[in-house]
């Protein structure tokens, strides 16, 4: 019986180690193709959600279900050696690196607990999901370009630009720009929503908490967004072209993701040094 038992835990460590030792090797792999494509916001916002994904999965690796069948097993595996054919023939990723670390995580999660396990990682998989929302979500569906382009026009108006707007088109005296579906905003909500997520999962909060989280982080990633735009659009009438590639698709995207993570982060410290000292006279009473 002792024997039965010391072999059954031994199969179960050593199935451990493999799927953590697939498992990072899948997010080798990813985070080393976006950083070869050049996609420093990507890799930043990546880097983060791995990080965060794999601390849920380690606080819970005890209480996990390790029981897979051979058919969730087979398409688990068949998902990832797809996903792997298919970025080492690609010349030009595209979106498919914003969906990659979702079809990684979905693939090791069949492999790992089967359909049935696949609601233990629904949070996580959920979060991952946000990463790709932008590249899934059809721009006719979701279209927020023209609140992007009135809230910039509005920003440099407050600040004492003259500025007049027409439809996506920001004019100033010396130049004008037209806020492209690309420069809507709705990526950077999006990571926004799943970092929200992850701080949920992270933190439990009251029902009111869960309903203001998201809202935040939402509206945080949508005004740092239109002010990167009227950036740009002031940019514009300096005639540097050099800066407005910076600031449009070089590092300095990065800095305003950088921006709208950290204010959102202050707000998360903030949520919880308010819910600490009711949580500590819980304790007491």
């Amino acid at each position: 019986m002792r024997t039965t038992k010391l072999t059954a835990v031994k199969r179960l460590y050593n199935q451990k180690f493999w799927l953590l030792a697939i498992g990072a090797g899948l997010v080798a792999i990813h985070l080393t193709l976006t950083w070869k494509s050049e996609n420093s916001d990507l890799l930043g916002t990546s880097f983060l959600y791995w990080l965060a994904v794999c601390f849920l999965v380690f606080e819970k690796h005890d209480n996990l279900n390790l029981e897979s069948g051979i058919v969730p097993s087979f398409l688990g595996l068949s998902l990832i050696v797809i996903a792997l054919i298919k970025s080492a023939t690609m010349t030009s990723f595209g979106g498919f690196l914003y969906l990659l670390p979702l079809v990684f995580a979905l693939g090791l999660a069949l492999i790992a607990s089967g359909f049935k396990g696949l609601k233990q990682y629904g949070g996580e998989l959920l979060a991952l999901f946000f990463i790709a929302l932008p590249k899934l979500l059809p721009t006719e569906l979701v279209n927020i370009t023209p609140f992007t382009a009135k809230l910039s026009a509005f920003m440099l108006w407050y600040t004492g630009f003259e500025v007049n707007r027409s439809g996506l088109n920001i004019y100033l005296p010396n130049g004008s720009i037209e806020v492209a579906s690309g420069c809507s905003g709705i990526e950077l909500i999006s990571q926004m929503l799943g970092l929200a997520l992850l701080f949920l999962l992270m933190f439990p909060q009251k029902r009111k908490q869960k309903i203001i989280v998201p809202i935040v982080a939402a509206t945080l990633g949508f005004i740092v967004n239109s002010a990167r735009v009227a950036l740009m659009a002031f940019i514009v009438t300096k005639d540097d072209m050099d800066a407005f590639d910076y600031w449009h698709s070089g590092d300095g995207s990065l800095i305003f993701s950088m921006i709208a993570v950290l204010l959102f982060g202050l707000f998360c410290w903030f949520l919880i040094e308010h819910n600490e000292p009711k949580n500590k006279a819980s304790r007491s009473s």
